[in-house]
């Protein structure tokens, strides 16, 4: 877990924290694009002698403005904290993504938080970032404002591989298209969930391999079927093998969106534990079976691959 004094819920900064460098986004998995972004701002931070600091949304605007939106993250909140106290950021400023701030004008926005708040000094931004009410305000507002509240506005040219603009939604693309290859390429580590394992109908002790159930929330969902996979219990470094199923579980007819998770040489009790699952590689896509025999002949083929991921 990150240290409360790393996150401000307002724009209410300490002094210390003011005058600093600004990156304003979602930075939903913090991936390579991201990366790029930040490492940018690092120069920054060493020429100028500044601190950085992120200011990002909860819950992300696209889920605020459109409440259909369900499994679209792909980190939750807490391990995007993590991921950017890792690229040098020294505090995050959480703002809560609500009616009344939606509102708000661009104008406003730049006098009130950017410059009375915050006194940024240099503000990153996306080339296509909106903000302010109906999205009213873009990055050539920004600029044109840049002197009269004195702060610079730097944008970063985005990574593109094979002319394609990395982004979290070309991730959020290849997960739910089964390519957990690019995915991974993508964010530079291993897509991962964090979820608390739950009591299920024990249909995987049953057949003789018993299961993890986690309920993934609101991350995104990947393509339905079966990963390699390694988890941990939560602020362990000990990671175990094992394989997992991501679905609906149609051979029992379930309805329920589902992530099952069987460790390989491991007996304990995990109920009410939080486990971190590390997606190592898709080795096929859920089906049904005629009958339990068969899925069993195929979970015995299934564990072979994943004990080689």
């Amino acid at each position: 877990m990150v240290k409360s004094n790393f996150v401000y819920k307002n724009f209410n900064i300490k002094q210390r924290h003011k005058n600093s460098i600004i990156l304003i986004g979602n930075f939903d998995g913090v991936h390579i694009g991201h990366r790029k972004l930040f490492e940018l701002a690092k120069k920054y931070k060493k020429k100028f002698k500044l601190k950085i600091g992120v200011l990002t949304f909860e819950p992300m605007p696209k889920m605020f403005f459109n409440k259909k939106i369900k499994n679209f993250r792909i980190s939750n909140l807490d391990q995007k904290y993590q991921l950017l106290k890792k690229l040098s950021v020294d505090f995050i400023i959480n703002k809560k993504f609500d009616k009344r701030f939606s509102k708000i004008k661009s104008l406003d926005f730049i006098k009130n938080v950017i410059h009375k708040k915050l006194k940024a000094k240099f503000v990153f931004v996306s080339n296509n970032f909106k903000y302010g009410n109906k999205r009213e305000g873009n990055v050539s507002q920004l600029i044109n404002f840049e002197k009269k509240y004195d702060y610079k506005i730097i944008k970063s040219e985005p990574k593109k591989i094979k002319k394609k603009v990395i982004s979290s939604s070309l991730i959020r693309n290849f997960l739910r298209k089964g390519n957990l290859e690019k995915a991974n390429k993508y964010l530079k580590r291993n897509w991962s969930i964090i979820g608390k394992v739950e009591k299920g109908r024990k249909l995987g002790k049953k057949i003789g391999f018993p299961t993890c159930n986690l309920d993934i929330k609101e991350y995104v969902l990947a393509t339905p079927g079966v990963y390699a996979v390694k988890a941990a219990r939560q602020n362990s470094n000990t990671w175990i093998k094992g394989i997992a199923n991501l679905g609906y579980r149609p051979t029992f007819n379930q309805k329920k969106l589902l992530l099952e998770v069987h460790l390989f040489n491991f007996s304990g009790n995990l109920y009410n534990k939080y486990l971190t699952v590390e997606f190592l590689k898709f080795i096929r896509k859920e089906k049904k079976f005629k009958n339990v025999e068969q899925l069993k002949k195929q979970i015995k083929s299934d564990l072979l691959i994943a004990k080689k991921a």
